[in-house]
């Protein structure tokens, strides 16, 4: 068999300078991130609750005797002045009802005064006397009773408020308790909101439970009421339902721009003395709970974690779960894996937030 004795040769000088230069290895780059650290200081959130407003006297103006509207002397949503005349219910009957005890009161008096001048001769005795004192006495309560009775054809304001909507008109027929309207005193308003049990337990357990928490109002127009409220009182229990609780705050109404039956908004502030503050955008949330990347000391990334305060714009405030040296990942969660080693650039916290803010300003 015939050997092509030159290709030979060849291949094998090929394979020996092959031998002679290896293959040049490649190494991957380690990734690079930004982070940063958590960072404290004293900070506010801004709560809202929708509230119901109350005046704090709403009364039904009923009628207190029978008989005939004849005059009513205001109108729907006007200001009444404490004594200021409302109704008038026809008093015919309960003005013949008076002079009728007057004139036997009149009678009783002179008999009382005929047995007291034949006392005093000694004629009658003084229990008989004393029967026509108690006669004497009978008729004049009748007296009183009878205007007692027809002072309520007079139906007056109770104390100064506006009025409602009138029930009823010149000429019905009114029986005792039927509603004419209703009386509202808005000089001052109770407002009404309900609060969760987690913030009931944040007011009631600090400054031995006295609450004076100072709220703003925001109006069905998104305005904000120009008069600022205090918190007086919790009220009553918590609702089953909802697991809240209702607080009632006091405002002022001098311009009587407010009125019973609106709605809105309490704002209230609270304080996060020295809170620890990070980056919303370095967190993920998993089954509704809260996590972030923390790089360790050997530079490898370490799922956390943290539980959330409060929320403020495009910040977190944590209540636990980190330390404040903690080096936590601002970029590529979707990118690594816990145990992996990255690189980072570690950012000031204050600069990270002062971008933050920034963007949420624009």
């Amino acid at each position: 068999m015939v050997t092509n004795l030159p290709v030979v040769l060849g291949l094998i000088a090929t394979l020996v300078l092959d031998g002679c230069h290896p293959k040049a290895e490649t190494h991957e780059e380690m990734p690079r991130y930004e982070a940063t650290t958590p960072f404290r200081e004293d900070t506010s959130i801004l709560e809202a609750y929708v509230c119901q407003i109350r005046a704090i006297r709403h009364i039904e103006v009923r009628s207190l005797e029978k008989g005939y509207l004849t005059h009513f002397f205001v109108d729907e949503g006007q200001w009444v002045k404490k004594g200021q005349p409302m109704f008038k219910i026809m008093p015919n009957v309960y003005q013949a009802e008076l002079l009728r005890a007057q004139a036997e009161a009149q009678n009783v008096d002179i008999e009382y005064r005929n047995t007291q001048a034949l006392a005093d001769k000694n004629i009658v005795s003084a229990n008989e006397l004393a029967l026509a004192r108690a006669r004497l006495d009978k008729a004049n309560a009748e007296v009183e009773l009878a205007k007692t009775h027809l002072g309520f054809t007079d139906i007056r304001a109770p104390f100064d408020g506006i009025t409602d909507h009138l029930a009823v008109r010149v000429g019905s027929l009114l029986d005792e308790g039927d509603l004419l309207t209703e009386l509202s005193d808005i000089s001052q308003l109770w407002v009404y909101f309900n609060v969760p049990e987690a913030r009931y337990l944040y007011f009631i357990t600090r400054e031995n439970g006295k609450i004076n928490e100072t709220v703003q109002l925001r109006m069905a127009n998104g305005e904000i009421y120009n008069h600022t409220g205090v918190v007086e009182t919790i009220v009553g229990d918590f609702f089953n339902t909802s697991g809240n609780v209702q607080f009632r705050a006091l405002f002022a109404n001098p311009d009587r721009i407010l009125r019973h039956g609106q709605t809105g908004t309490i704002l209230m502030t609270i304080p996060y003395p020295n809170a620890m503050l990070i980056p919303q955008k370095a967190t993920f949330e998993i089954m509704d709970k809260i996590y972030l990347y923390v790089i360790d000391k050997e530079e490898k990334v370490e799922q956390r974690l943290v539980h959330i305060e409060a929320e403020l714009p495009h910040m977190f405030i944590v209540k636990a779960g980190l330390n404040d040296g903690d080096r936590i990942l601002l970029e590529g969660m979707r990118k690594v894996s816990p145990g992996e080693k990255v690189m980072i650039d570690l950012r000031p916290p204050q600069e990270v937030r002062s971008e933050l803010m920034k963007l949420y300003t624009e």
